[in-house]
């Protein structure tokens, strides 16, 4: 038995060795690929903690904060009450907010019809570090449709033919510990 066992041993240890390599210290690093993420990481990192914005990255930051506008505003809109699209782009404190408000109006029995018809410009007012944190304030000014209505659909505010000029003052934060690369909307003024 513990010849059996041996020879078990032994070949387990084999295959290891034949599928992980054997390791004499004196390998080169082939993979640049680990030290060139790393060095961009860092610059990364770098430009994080001096937080400037060049020309192209507030370009970058403003289309990735329109895609999150129109998203937050049409998932707010849907009649699901479940905020799903939009979650992982708030804050806890602005979920929190907004599903107080989706609650609200679902015991009310209303319902909001939105529709989202574009935006018409969007400008970085603010940026600024506070402690681990960035925040980036967006001035938006978008047009939509908007109207609430009861159960039996009488419109109890808006106006569900007239489009209306927004606007929107939004503020971003991301904490520069974390790895999450995303963005979450912690305040709103309208």
């Amino acid at each position: 038995d513990i010849i059996l066992l041996a020879m078990i041993a032994g070949f387990i240890f084999l295959r290891l060795r034949a599928i992980l390599g054997k390791r004499t210290g004196h390998q080169e690093n082939t993979d640049t690929r680990f030290s060139k993420q790393f060095l961009q990481e860092k610059i990364l990192k770098n430009k994080l903690k001096n937080f400037e914005f060049n020309e192209k990255e507030k370009k970058e930051f403003l289309k990735g904060a329109k895609i999150a506008y129109e998203t937050i505003i049409t998932d707010f809109s849907d009649s699901d009450n479940k905020l799903t699209r939009c979650k992982s782009l708030l804050s806890e404190k602005i979920y929190d907010q907004f599903k107080e408000a989706l609650s609200e109006r679902e015991a009310k029995s209303y319902y909001a019809e939105i529709t989202f018809i574009g935006i018409n410009s969007a400008s970085i007012k603010d940026h600024n570090r506070i402690d681990n944190n960035l925040e980036v304030t967006v001035d938006f000014v978008s047009e939509l449709i908007t109207c609430i209505k009861d159960k039996n659909k009488k419109i109890i505010s808006g106006d569900s033919d007239k489009v209306k000029k927004v606007y929107d003052t939004w503020t971003f934060s991301r904490d520069t510990r974390s790895i999450n690369p995303n963005w979450l909307l912690v305040d709103t003024k309208s």
